[in-house]
């Protein structure tokens, strides 16, 4: 949708001083070094971080024009190796012109190692100065030789407030006139759509303004363009995991409303709630284990009444799930001991299985000593062989599971500490810890 000028207005009204712009006042307040950078005239090559429509590119172009250098612009969606050459190119020629080139890399995490490679000897030599856009984490996605070089900047979505200011100007330029009170107020409806992003609300205002059935712009006219709006969920970038992180953490953090509301944002911003299901088993497992078993089946059940039935049948059992999973006891016992065992088996390598325990289907194995002095466990009171030793010597005796005094595990600690007892005052040892010193 563009305006009369055949330019879209979030174009036409994009700030052009420092003043103009809406937001980011952790980054541009009065006071704030990159306020005073920008001000002073002093550049250096920075990544600019944040989600759509926070004022990445115009934020690059204000720094442009207030340190008067010339300004460069590519996008890593349509550019290549070439179209870095150019750019470059140019910036050599404005340099024997003694003027000072930021080169503006829009959606820069596009860009594979090789093409990110290839603006490092223009930055280090001062040839450039780069500014790099983008709405994924710069700790994964740019390589580190190019963040040593360049300052990362987090842009935050804007408010609601910030978002009806700027829609008042927007409105202001297509009505050409002052918005009247009654339309300021319905703009809040799409600054509430447009979730922090000030290109998809102005977008949603001029659509609403072009069809608009009076002369004014009326809520009828939002409502019609708006529907039943969406909120951000980026399914494959940092506010993806940063949602699901939120959603596990108040599960472990025995927080069910917590919990409800972070799955309700994830499934409400479209995320497959098959892949919600299958982190609540990991929940149960992790975050639970044996102080509640009862946890992952519940998991499990949600997961298969969300593929049979799908929406909006499952969501609630996956609701069901999450309050249960956040009150249940917690334990993280088994979790910590898989890593030590694994661990274990990195340090010790592949140690040989001790003699007893070897399975003599033949006379050859048997003849080995395979299976020799083997005791058979039900042969023994209450199925347990006191003294009876089932890892290589090398191990020693290590105790990875730690039962906790929370849940089910509270009994478990109780039996395994009345084993261990039964271990200590055996006669039998199969063989004891000093020998494997």
């Amino acid at each position: 949708m563009t305006t009369s000028s055949g330019r879209p207005l979030a174009d036409l009204i994009r700030p052009r001083t420092l003043s103009e712009m809406a937001g980011q006042s952790h980054l541009l307040g009065e006071s704030k070094p990159l306020r005073q950078m920008i001000e002073q005239g002093q550049l250096h090559s920075l990544i600019l971080w944040g989600p759509p429509g926070t004022g990445k590119t115009t934020l690059a172009r204000l720094i442009a024009n207030h340190c008067q250098a010339e300004f460069v612009a590519i996008s890593a969606v349509l550019s290549g190796v070439k179209d870095i050459r150019a750019a470059i190119d140019v910036a050599r020629s404005n340099a024997e012109r003694q003027l000072q080139t930021l080169l503006f890399v829009d959606e820069v995490h596009r860009f594979n190692k090789s093409q990110q490679d290839a603006f490092l000897p223009h930055v280090e030599d001062g040839t450039i100065v780069f500014i790099g856009a983008t709405t994924e984490n710069p700790s994964f996605e740019l390589n580190a030789a190019l963040l040593s070089r360049a300052r990362v900047y987090v842009l935050k979505p804007l408010s609601s407030e910030d978002l009806v200011g700027v829609l008042a100007r927007g409105l202001n330029m297509l009505a050409a006139r002052a918005p009247f009170a009654e339309e300021i107020s319905q703009l809040s409806l799409i600054a509430k759509v447009s979730d922090g992003d000030a290109r998809l609300a102005l977008n949603l205002l001029e659509i609403s303004w072009t069809n608009r059935a009076q002369e004014r712009l009326t809520e009828a006219d939002i409502t019609l363009v708006l529907g039943d709006g969406s909120r951000r969920f980026d399914k494959q970038g940092d506010i993806f995991y940063d949602q699901i992180s939120a959603l596990h953490k108040s599960v472990r953090g025995s927080a069910p409303d917590a919990a409800l509301y972070w799955l309700a944002r994830m499934l409400d911003g479209g995320c497959d709630p098959l892949y919600v299901a299958r982190r609540l088993v990991r929940m149960a497992t992790e975050d639970i284990g044996n102080a509640d078993p009862r946890a992952l089946q519940l998991a499990l059940n949600a997961w298969d009444v969300q593929r049979r039935l799908g929406m909006p049948e499952g969501e609630l059992a996956l609701a069901q799930a999450v309050v249960y999973l956040s009150v249940a006891a917690k334990s993280n016992a088994v979790y910590s001991a898989w890593k030590q065992a694994q661990q274990r088996v990195v340090e010790h390598g592949s140690l040989d299985v001790p003699p007893h325990l070897k399975n003599a289907p033949t006379a050859l194995m048997a003849s080995l000593g395979h299976g020799e002095d083997y005791r058979y466990a039900h042969d023994f009171d209450q199925a347990f062989v006191p003294g009876e030793r089932y890892l290589p010597a090398a191990l020693g005796d290590p105790s990875f599971y730690e039962p906790t005094d929370r849940g089910l595990e509270a009994k478990i600690k109780e039996k395994m500490i009345y084993l261990r007892e039964l271990n200590a005052n055996s006669e039998f040892q199969r063989y004891r810890s000093d020998t494997a010193k």
